[in-house]
């Protein structure tokens, strides 16, 4: 009998790495360097919001998109309840929810007061692997509750 399904510890192993990509994501957007997270998607990954009719498609266009944030941007994303489903040996699919804290304007070192997260909703991912390595295919960003990135006031200076 030949089976696609993959083993047990093939599925585990391929949850891990797909929850892994998602982390990631988070983590360079956040603490790295925001262009970088093309590489986390396969040559013709898609990044896209419905609500707002975005896409955007390759990895050359992702780097520019999240390439052009601001420099000034200082941003914390909250992801929980990571559900990564394995449809086959090469293909799986994730929802993750997810809070987004964000202010423009910031000063490094400064100290910004707690506020509300700007975004509240999931991601609806799907994932592919190449030549043994799992990717990002899709990313789709399901938003109910968003709010405008708040810009902090020029620090005073002496």
């Amino acid at each position: 009998m030949v089976t696609d399904d993959p083993s047990p510890v093939e599925r585990l192993l391929a949850e891990r790495a797909c929850e892994r990509l998602i982390l990631e994501f988070v983590r360079r957007l956040d603490l790295g360097e925001p262009g970088t997270v093309c590489e986390l998607f396969t040559p013709d990954g898609v990044w896209e919001w419905p609500r707002d009719g975005r896409r955007i498609v390759g990895r050359q266009a992702l780097r520019a998109y999240f390439g052009s944030r601001p420099a000034d941007r200082l941003s914390r994303r909250m992801c929980t309840n990571i559900l990564v489903t394995v449809d086959s040996p090469d293909t799986a699919s994730a929802t993750t929810y997810f809070a987004t804290y964000r202010v423009d304007g910031y000063t490094e070192g400064t100290l910004v007061p707690p506020r509300p997260p700007v975004n509240v909703g999931h991601y609806e991912d799907t994932f592919r692997r190449l030549d043994g390595t799992w990717y990002m295919a899709t990313r789709t960003l399901v938003l109910p509750f968003g709010g405008p990135t708040e810009r902090l006031a020029a620090p005073d200076r002496p």
